[in-house]
């Protein structure tokens, strides 16, 4: 017992002497960037412990030695370094590298920064980090969108993990990508339709209640036009929805189909972009971008056409709200069916 407690405080006070070096070295700082300063002193803390806590150390004497750092600390330092405290460092230090944290801490709080280390998946991780600084999103914001399974619902959760870190890690990221933006579901359930309506039901609905409509569609949507007009050839044709997205820089045609997603609908939306492409868009636009909504989903024919590398983008709507496990169900058969079809590729 004696062998224990002797352990517990030659490490505790190992690390406190190391970690009051890093507080009065932040202390000395004089900066305006309070938050990334004291997020960085956090992150050094957290990271430190990780450290100079082995393996075997953190699993036999880890919650005593913590207990007691935390003493020490707090005594000359007061609040902010309790048991909980360093344990969220800890936490935060294992889930980023520094060079994230530097970057991410002039636009994140720490608040965010521990909502972030709860997920375990680092893609998913890495996705909600981004969309909290682009979307410039609260932390209530951000717990709601992890709630409300956002990432699982996004077009780059199809992905593979180690393509989605690729994708959000490297230089380009400063600006978001569609996948980013489009879901492969959305729940339209303030609608209140009933389970048999039309796609004219549909449109209605979405009309009357469009402010809710543009909150499921995500940040950034601005509402166009309904049933617009477009003659090729002397031939009318309407498009049901047109937005534009202004961090994409794109018209958006929405189109409403009940039923499964059929090949046809490619052909008609390519037409739809084309003719926008060359009567609408602006000059500093980029090229107009389409969302098939579809009460049904069937993701092979999707991934066969290899929809999601173009500018056509095919998701399911739900009129109720189905549990989160639906969600996670949905979107790991979608990424069986893509590792098949690559299989089959090579």
């Amino acid at each position: 017992m004696r062998k224990i407690e002797n352990i517990v405080q030659l490490k505790s006070d190992l690390l406190f002497k190391g970690i009051d070096t890093l507080i009065e070295q932040a202390r000395s700082k004089v900066s305006i960037y309070v938050n990334q300063e004291s997020t960085l002193l956090y992150w050094s803390i957290g990271h430190f412990i990780q450290t100079e806590l082995k393996t075997e150390e953190r699993l036999e004497y880890g919650a005593k030695i913590l207990a007691t750092l935390s003493q020490l600390l707090t005594h000359k330092y007061g609040k902010g370094y309790s048991y909980s405290a360093l344990t969220r460092m800890s936490k935060v230090a294992a889930a980023f590298e520094k060079e994230m944290i530097v970057t991410v801490s002039q636009q994140l709080s720490w608040s965010h920064l521990i909502e972030l280390a709860n997920i375990d998946n680092a893609a998913k991780c890495l996705f909600y980090c981004r969309m909290s600084i682009h979307n410039r999103w609260g932390v209530r914001e951000l717990r709601e969108k992890i709630d409300s399974m956002t990432y699982e619902r996004t077009a780059i959760a199809l992905k593979e993990d180690e393509d989605i870190v690729n994708l959000l890690s490297s230089p380009s990221n400063e600006t978001l990508s569609p996948d980013m933006v489009f879901k492969n579901t959305y729940v339209l359930d303030f609608l209140n339709l009933p389970y048999f309506h039309s796609e004219k039901e549909l449109e209605n609905a979405i009309i009357l209640q469009l402010e809710q409509f543009i909150l499921e569609l995500g940040n950034g949507f601005a509402f166009l036009e309904r049933q617009k007009r477009i003659s090729i050839d002397a031939i009318d044709y309407h498009l049901d929805l047109l937005f534009f997205h202004r961090k994409l820089n794109r018209l958006v045609v929405i189109e409403l189909k009940l039923g499964k997603f059929k090949p046809k609908y490619k052909a008609q939306m390519e037409l739809y972009l084309r003719y926008l492409q060359k009567h609408d868009k602006q000059a500093h636009e980029n090229d107009p971008i389409g969302l098939l909504l579809c009460s049904e989903g069937n993701t092979e024919h999707i991934e066969l056409l290899m929809l999601g590398e173009e500018n056509i983008k095919v998701a399911q709507y739900l009129t109720e709200l189905p549990d989160k496990q639906w969600f996670i169900d949905k979107l790991q058969r979608a990424i069986e069916i893509s590792k098949m079809n690559l299989n089959r590729k090579s």
